[in-house]
């Protein structure tokens, strides 16, 4: 935990204050649940018993302050970071497409590690789409926009 946080003090000292408070309050987020009893990976895993719906309500919540993100997420994944045999699931059309955010690995996954985001986890993949939303907006994402779009107005209220 000591390594973790002297890692994450010092990436955050290599970007803007703003940055490193998305980047501190994500990984602080993903901390937390992972804390929790029941990670949010348990509740996923196919042999658990809570239902997508519980999986749906985790992202809604974890991107309160952003909710566009978990229409993205409904519309990338429908709420999936693995499939039914465990694996985490990859892009239908491009299969450097990683987890319930559909983080590419070819453009993200050099920079997910270097802020200490795994992609191929729940949490980390949250977590660094909340970052790559706070550098990008929804530009990321645009490939599916024509999913998501229509409730950027509903999302941003």
């Amino acid at each position: 935990m000591i390594e973790l946080t002297t890692t994450l003090l010092m990436l955050a000292s290599a970007f803007t204050p703003a940055t490193a408070k998305i980047v501190a309050d994500a990984k602080e987020n993903a901390i937390a649940s992972e804390k929790n009893d029941m990670t949010i990976e348990q509740a996923i895993s196919p042999n658990h018993p809570l239902t997508s719906v519980s999986v749906e309500a985790y992202v809604r919540d974890y991107f309160a302050k952003d909710p566009i993100l978990a229409e993205i997420a409904k519309c990338e994944s429908t709420f999936r970071q693995f499939d039914s045999r465990g694996n985490v699931i990859r892009g239908e059309v491009n299969k450097g497409d990683i987890g319930i955010m559909q983080i590419n690995k070819y453009y993200h996954e050099e920079d997910a590690v270097k802020l200490g985001f795994d992609i191929y986890t729940f949490n980390g993949n949250l977590g660094y789409a909340k970052w790559l939303y706070a550098k990008y907006g929804d530009a990321p994402w645009n490939n599916s926009g024509k999913c998501w779009k229509k409730y950027r107005e509903i999302a941003m209220k």
